[in-house]
């Protein structure tokens, strides 16, 4: 995500902290701020990006911002690129993220937060909490909420780096993208991105193994159903969640079938398919009239190079050389 760029909207832009803690409630939740810095310049800029129902914020204060935040709807991940930012809620263990760093904010439903931003740099990602609940895996009609962070901050460095490398992603490969960003299948797959990489950064309590009905449900017959609905919907946004309900079987129930009969995920089996509805229209294509991004944006594919990686492993070729064909 570029500032300014077409696929940006200007949240805030001001010096005066009434109009900041305006246009910061509307972006977000009802806030108070204040400051700490004295007389020191209030500069508040903050500019928003739409990938489906993912929010990404760039924002950048000059000052030492204090906050006051009543309960938001969404998940708020915090990555700090300059300076220090905390975060405390009540009954809850207080969290300081400084540059490098990715926190996660508003976590529960209906807990309010507070806090202090000094003099920071930062993008902020907001998401439905549902999604954790979705990527998950539950068993169809649980409730998509039980799925929870545990805590505010990453595992381990390499978690908080696994995090920092799919918002930077986001924010510098899709959302500064408008033509990926209008595709369906492309917000889909950040979505799920995303909310994968929170389940795999922050603690949390979602369930990770099978259990002795799901691999009883895990037979040949399902993967057989899955395969059938997943070639006939390919350029459909979905999830393992909306394959399994299709099947009739649990989502973890789906995956120990793929992983037993076809030694792969079910997602990496949608991508399999993709790829060859991809390789189709290149083959069918004037490269006078089509080009590959358009191709590979229409099949979900958001990021050039590792398209052009995939087809090329699958293919031999790489998909400029089969379009000239």
């Amino acid at each position: 995500m570029v500032p300014g760029n077409p696929v940006s909207t200007l949240v805030v832009d001001t010096y005066d902290l009434g109009e900041a803690e305006v246009k910061l409630s509307a972006a977000f939740s009802k806030s108070r701020i204040g400051t700490r810095s004295g007389d020191a310049p209030t500069w508040t800029r903050c500019w928003r990006s739409h990938v489906g129902s993912v929010t990404i914020d760039d924002a950048y204060l000059t000052y030492d911002m204090s906050y006051d935040s009543e309960p938001s709807d969404k998940m708020l991940l915090c990555r700090v690129r300059t300076g220090l930012i905390d975060a405390q809620y009540p009954d809850w263990e207080a969290g300081t993220f400084g540059t490098g760093d990715v926190g996660a904010f508003s976590v529960a439903d209906g807990v309010p937060f507070g806090g202090h931003v000094d003099r920071a740099h930062y993008n902020i990602v907001m998401l439905d909490r549902n999604l954790l609940g979705k990527v998950a895996a539950l068993a169809p009609g649980s409730n998509l909420q039980s799925v929870r962070l545990t805590g505010s901050a990453p595992v381990s460095r390499a978690a908080n780096k696994h995090m920092v490398d799919a918002i930077d992603y986001v924010c510098h490969c899709v959302a500064a993208n408008p033509e990926a960003m209008e595709q369906p299948l492309i917000a889909e797959a950040v979505e799920r991105y995303l909310a994968a990489s929170v389940l795999a950064t922050f603690p949390n309590n979602a369930p990770l193994e099978a259990t002795a009905e799901d691999r009883h449900d895990g037979t040949p017959a399902v993967v057989r159903r899955a395969i059938e609905f997943i070639e006939e919907h390919a350029q459909a946004a979905m999830s393992v969640a909306d394959i399994a309900a299709a099947v009739y079987v649990t989502p973890r129930a789906l995956q120990y079938a793929f992983r037993r009969h076809r030694d792969c995920t079910p997602m990496e089996y949608v991508r399999k398919v993709r790829l060859q509805y991809a390789h189709r229209d290149l083959a069918r294509s004037d490269a006078l009239t089509t080009t590959v991004a358009d191709v590979a944006r229409r099949w979900g594919f958001g990021h050039l190079g590792r398209f052009a990686a995939y087809y090329r492993q699958a293919y031999g070729e790489s998909p400029h050389d089969t379009l000239r064909q």
